[in-house]
């Protein structure tokens, strides 16, 4: 009998960790970030002590809430505990067995071909937080976050959107106790004079983030953030601010027609540019320019 007790394994390529202890296996799309493509198949399980070793395309994160499991992962030996983590990546060999009575939860990641189709962010995260096999320590924070996540999946583990939101909150907390306060520290500022004045330039065709982000010698997801951070708005918030600035800008002091503004601003149409005053501004063009 293998070290799930006999429980069948999982449809994953190599097998992968299978075999739910009580109610707690719903496979769903991570919710960490927003549009995120990839998939999170989280579930609780015992380990048996029965030594097993597999690999498998997905990333995994191997978390206990009771009891202990010895793994190895290409060769780094570990211990998965309370206090520690084990983080395994894609397509790496690994041995585990559990240590007597032990509770697992089990987060497998994004494979190969779900990276392909994810947003460049989430793929960023993934790539980050499975560079390397490793054996984070847990804070007291995040051991009281586990805890909360391990009851609730015990006790509600088929609700799907639940499954999903504490996944990704694991999932996200993790990443920024091992990455993000690195990244905070290498991050430089961004010079907002040079961006401000490069979209004033071009507001009359489009500009993409990716446009922007070359200026800042940035990828465009660690530019998105950047920029949050340093105007308070995102790229595209941004960019439509400055549209409707310049456009109002145009219709109170210039006698120009209402085609002639949109076209300067970047809106593809009169009727864009209508659509987005109103909606954003409570305002018409004809009233701005009457001084309704």
């Amino acid at each position: 009998m293998g070290p799930w007790g006999g429980i069948s394994t999982m449809r994953r390529m190599g097998g992968g960790m299978a075999g739910p202890v009580g109610r707690a296996r719903v496979k769903c799309p991570i919710a960490f970030l927003s549009g995120l493509s990839a998939m999170l198949d989280i579930r609780l399980l015992r380990l048996s002590d029965q030594s097993h070793t597999h690999a498998h395309g997905h990333h995994q994160m191997v978390l206990s809430l009771a009891g202990r499991a010895e793994f190895e992962v290409a060769g780094q030996g570990g211990e998965v505990c309370r206090m520690r983590a084990c983080l395994v990546p894609g397509d790496a060999a690994h041995a585990f067995a559990g240590v007597g009575e032990n509770r697992m939860l089990i987060l497998d990641l994004a494979d190969a071909a779900s990276l392909d189709s994810a947003p460049a962010a989430e793929r960023a995260l993934l790539g980050e937080l499975f560079d390397a096999p490793r054996y984070p320590l847990l804070d007291a924070e995040f051991q009281h976050l586990l805890a909360y996540a391990g009851a609730e999946l015990a006790r509600y583990g088929e609700q799907p959107g639940l499954a999903r939101a504490l996944g990704g909150l694991l999932v996200q907390a993790l990443h920024l106790r091992l990455c993000g306060e690195t990244r905070a520290q290498q991050r430089t500022p961004l010079d907002r004079e040079r961006i401000e004045a490069h979209i004033q330039r071009h507001l009359g065709r489009r500009i993409s983030v990716a446009e922007l982000a070359q200026l800042a010698c940035l990828s465009p997801s660690h530019f998105h953030q950047q920029f949050k951070d340093c105007f308070g708005l995102t790229p595209h918030q941004y960019l439509l601010k400055a549209r409707l600035d310049r456009a109002s800008q145009l219709l109170r002091d210039s006698q120009l027609p209402l085609v002639r503004i949109a076209e300067e601003c970047g809106f593809s149409s009169q009727s864009a540019l209508t659509t987005a005053m109103r909606r954003y501004l409570g305002l018409t063009p004809r009233g701005l320019r009457q001084g309704d």
